[in-house]
């Protein structure tokens, strides 16, 4: 049995202003919101106990009634504002926490490191401590022969005393019993807390010290200064991909939710998020039209598909699930042609092997926008293992609510709809396929050949750690496609991520062939041959050839954040014939509402077999409609100090001149963007879906480019 203490009387001393300290504001919420939170993980709220003091009204307006409040009259100490609670904890003889409502930088795992110390030393009094040389007006924890026998303010110590490098924190377990009585011999007068370890100690009462290894765990809400270092210090812990996992938290990036697997990615997880997206159809009356699920090669996609099949089935909603691994674009498309309201694909993409995770799309084969994904997560976030409901597979595939669907013959069917098969069949192309150890082989394999190509591949068997590497099409990984081309005499090399959204292309001479180049032969393609009209889309990442060709054309170019999602939304709204990006993802008008590696294969296979020109000769013709334009992308490790200090350092030092040349603008929409003249530019943004920091640069000539992205990482706080 525990319950806490909240001592939130202190005064608000730090703005010029008389707003009680622990509401003063933090990362968007109230110092004592964060105290709470954790509060909340011990015990039940008639169980957290708040010592109120000045302008007490606001706290307890703020907090709610749901709390117990004591008030404490007189600032004499946070040892006599503990004692204000004894009234109401009259016969308790339990274990008491007791937390500052002004330290908001704890982290819960260290709270519950101190209840575990305490409790398995079984300590009347555990103090929470740290070692550290950062000099702090915080009390030092006096040992003798190892124990405990004192804590002494800053404020009282004397030289050799402030010394000492082991200070106490502000947060306490203790017997309530022996906490109580070891304040009461000292009940007049201003009593700190602290004074309970002499006390205790002796007694020959065991103190103990839960000690952290984080120093950022340290800093208390003191003055101005501190709150502002707060600030930064909770910034880069939200950045920090692990505290996610330590407090078990769902987050959407610009590709969906992705996780390291048993860390982040667990079946607890898989199950929130499915229950989350239940109770969303509940409330809209959609159960029968339900989910589709499928799932990609990686390690547990399937075992997690069954999974949510399973919370689908107990909340009765009806659910498809796909038997086999699936491509995404798959599950994208037999979302939107069947009645579902949602489709639901376990995969990390192009992640190292140890990642996995969910793109949702809704009813339409979309991804969920940024409002829709942080509604869900919110949802699922706050739901608790108890309020799951599922049942098992076995008997909701017996009972229909889940059953087992095929759609490859419709998506290949798709396909081939969307592409000129007589042409291609009268080429007699041979292509060699690398899917990367990932799910885009069988419809590759199946479309190509219903064209009449020869097709050959390479790493198609199933290994779920992608041959020791991620599975991203870019040029490093493609040795061997293009040793291969080189050796068998082919016309084309495809290669196609994990999960098959994505394309890289290797010409007939085993040379790689750049995304940006190859999206401005297809937009030509489309527009000039084909004769579709229309706007491209664009993310900002992606080469401004487009846009020089777009005006060429007398249409326009649309530029959006990085995310396929704001792709599909701009080519709605615009009605473009393309969109498109330079990590390889692209879909055409009257095609599915998400970037598709295989019908972009196909597409390209098209353009060379009416076209009836090499891959390698192509480009050149364009470059003297538009000019050339070399591409440079640099990733970096993405520390969460970066994310902090590097949009600070900008905001305080703007650049006016990049490698020599005049910035035109710098827009935020996503990242920094840098425009520069004669379509020249450089983009630093932070992955939403990696640890990684991600520098464009675009110029007229290679150095151009090479030049901007130095000056872009010259930047940065490395």
């Amino acid at each position: 049995m525990l319950k806490v203490v909240i001592l939130a009387a202190a005064q608000g001393n730090l703005l010029d202003t008389d707003t009680p300290r622990p509401l003063l504001q933090l990362g968007g919420r109230a110092i004592i919101d964060y105290v709470v939170d954790w509060a909340r993980a011990f015990a039940a709220p008639a169980d957290i106990l708040v010592v109120v003091g000045q302008r007490r009204d606001d706290v307890i307006a703020h907090l709610g009634p749901e709390y117990p409040y004591v008030a404490q009259e007189q600032q004499l100490g946070t040892g006599h504002a503990l004692l204000q609670t004894r009234p109401l904890l009259a016969g308790y003889d339990g274990d008491l926490l007791v937390l500052y409502g002004d330290t908001p930088l704890f982290r819960l795992s260290s709270l519950r490191g101190l209840a575990n110390l305490h409790r398995q030393t079984q300590a009347s009094l555990t103090l929470f401590g740290c070692h550290t040389q950062i000099d702090l007006p915080y009390g030092r924890i006096i040992r003798q022969n190892g124990a405990i026998r004192a804590v002494v303010e800053a404020s009282e110590a004397d030289a050799a005393q402030l010394g000492i490098r082991e200070l106490n924190l502000g947060a306490y377990m203790a017997r309530a019993s022996d906490l109580f009585a070891a304040l009461d011999g000292a009940k007049s007068g201003k009593l700190a807390l602290t004074a309970a370890v002499r006390t205790l100690a002796e007694q020959g009462k065991r103190v103990e010290c839960y000690r952290t290894l984080d120093e950022d765990e340290v800093l208390g809400i003191n003055s101005l200064a501190d709150l502002q270092q707060a600030e930064v210090i909770l910034q880069k812990r939200a950045l920090r991909p692990r505290r996610l996992e330590e407090e078990n938290v769902i987050h959407f990036g610009t590709g969906g939710w992705r996780a390291i697997i048993a860390e982040g990615f667990t079946f607890h997880n898989v199950r929130r998020l499915s229950q989350a997206l239940a109770n969303r159809l509940i409330r809209a009356g959609q159960q029968a039209e339900g989910v589709v699920i499928g799932g990609d090669r990686r390690f547990l996609s399937s075992d997690a598909a069954a999974a949510a099949a399973e919370v689908m089935a107990g909340n009765g909603v009806h659910a498809r699930l796909i038997a086999e691994p699936s491509p995404t674009p798959l599950i994208t498309f037999a979302t939107a042609v069947t009645p579902a309201r949602y489709g639901l694909a376990f995969t990390a993409s192009h992640n190292p092997p140890e990642w996995n995770g969910l793109k949702v799309f809704g009813g339409d084969g979309a991804l969920l926008l940024d409002e829709e994904t942080a509604a869900l997560e919110a949802e699922a976030n706050a739901l608790t293992q108890e309020q799951i409901i599922k049942i098992e597979l076995p008997i909701a595939l017996a009972a229909g609510q889940v059953e087992y669907c095929d759609e490859m013959n419709a998506y290949v069917d798709s396909i081939l709809a969307q592409v000129d098969t007589a042409a291609i069949r009268q080429a007699g192309l041979r292509v060699m396929l690398d899917p990367m150890f990932g799910v885009g082989e069988a419809a590759m394999d199946i479309v190509l050949t219903s064209a009449r190509c020869r097709v050959s591949s390479i790493h198609g068997r199933h290994d779920p750690l992608f041959g020791g590497r991620s599975p991203a099409p870019d040029l490093e990984a493609l040795g061997q496609l293009r040793q291969e081309m080189r050796e068998g005499h082919y016309d084309l090399g495809l290669a196609t991520d994990g999960d098959a959204d994505r394309i890289a292309v290797v010409d007939e001479r085993g040379e790689y062939i750049p995304m940006n180049d190859l999206l401005l032969l297809i937009y030509w393609y489309l527009h000039e041959v084909r004769g579709q009209k229309g706007a491209v889309v664009r993310n900002l990442a992606t080469t401004h050839m487009l846009d020089r060709l777009a005006r060429q054309f007398g249409e326009p170019c649309i530029e959006v954040p990085v995310g396929f999602k704001h792709i599909v939304n701009a080519m709605l709204a615009h009605d473009a014939i393309l969109g498109c990006e330079s990590s390889g993802g692209l879909t055409i008008k009257g095609h599915i509402l998400g970037k598709d590696g295989v019908l972009s294969s196909a597409l390209i296979v098209e353009m060379l077999a009416k076209t009836r020109e090499r891959l390698s000769t192509l480009p050149g013709r364009h470059y003297e409609r538009v000019g050339r334009m070399y591409s440079v992308e640099r990733n970096l490790p993405a520390t969460p100090e970066m994310r902090v200090q590097f949009p600070r350092l900008l905001s305080e030092r703007p650049a006016a001149v990049l490698a020599g040349m005049p910035v035109l603008r710098l827009d935020f929409m996503d990242g920094f963007n840098f425009h520069l003249p004669d379509d020249q530019w450089v983009l630093i943004r932070f992955s939403g879906t990696e640890p990684i920091l991600r520098i464009y640069s675009e110029g007229n000539s290679r150095a151009e480019a090479l030049a901007l992205a130095d000056a872009a990482q010259a930047l940065l706080p490395l």
